[in-house]
């Protein structure tokens, strides 16, 4: 079973529908039968670095509402992050551009450390509150992960580098018409959008599961007059005129 990821590492119900799409996996008998892949979305493409703005601020000034009511929604989306065993620290975050951190990803995949490198990066923005479009604070997240940190800064200095990778998700993203993440497809048939529970997860899983891997049903369009044509063992039945 192949699950990929459209995802952001500024969009906090990405990590949320992360963390509740695992506890769903630890649950699952086949969890080792099942390849994540992540997938490139940038919420803000046009999305300027890190100015100094508070998410309250950036978020009040994207709705059109007041910094209070923007902290009133955080608050509620740092409440079920807490459900999730995470530790959202929405006062201190530092909104930014995330192209390069998608860069960086698609350089890890090449390393076979997506997975890792999508976690340092969720971590590092949500909960340690790094800058994650600062080329020194990416090269570190990829050391941390077990890439040479002067590789990673090569990469991240030439803005050539996997910037088609990243350009090829979010198109097939448009071609799906996923306009919001996180966003799940499974074994490129089933979606799931949203940060669902994971006992929606869990169900979604066994049921693709059992769709996927359930013997063929086949109808028979025989008629009757020629069931008893047929050849069993040594024997054959001639219908009779």
């Amino acid at each position: 079973m192949k699950i990929q990821v459209w995802s952001d590492f500024i969009c906090p119900f990405c990590y949320i529908g992360k963390s509740r799409l695992e506890a769903a996996l630890n649950q699952f008998a086949y969890k080792n039968e099942v390849e994540i892949e992540y997938k490139a979305f940038e919420l803000h493409p046009n999305g300027p670095i890190y100015n100094g703005k508070s998410i309250h601020e950036a978020i009040a000034e994207k709705y059109g509402t007041t910094n209070e009511q923007a902290k009133q929604m955080n608050d509620h989306i740092e409440h079920q992050a807490d459900e999730a065993g995470l530790n959202f620290n929405f006062d201190s975050m530092k909104p930014t551009n995330t192209f390069d951190a998608h860069r960086l990803a698609k350089y890890a995949k090449e390393k076979g450390l997506e997975a890792e490198i999508t976690e340092n990066l969720l971590r590092a923005y949500f909960t340690d509150s790094k800058l994650i479009s600062d080329h020194n604070v990416l090269a570190d997240i990829a050391n941390e992960t077990g890439i040479n940190r002067d590789d990673a800064m090569k990469v991240l200095q030439d803005s050539n580098r996997f910037a088609n990778d990243v350009l090829i998700d979010e198109g097939i993203a448009q071609q799906y018409q996923i306009t919001g993440v996180p966003y799940f497809i499974i074994n490129n048939k089933y979606a799931i959008s949203g940060a669902q529970s994971p006992e929606t997860f869990t169900s979604a899983l066994k049921q693709v599961w059992e769709e996927e891997n359930s013997a063929p049903k086949l109808q028979n369009l025989a008629n009757d007059s020629g069931l008893e044509a047929t050849c069993i063992d040594e024997s054959c039945t001639v219908p009779e005129k």
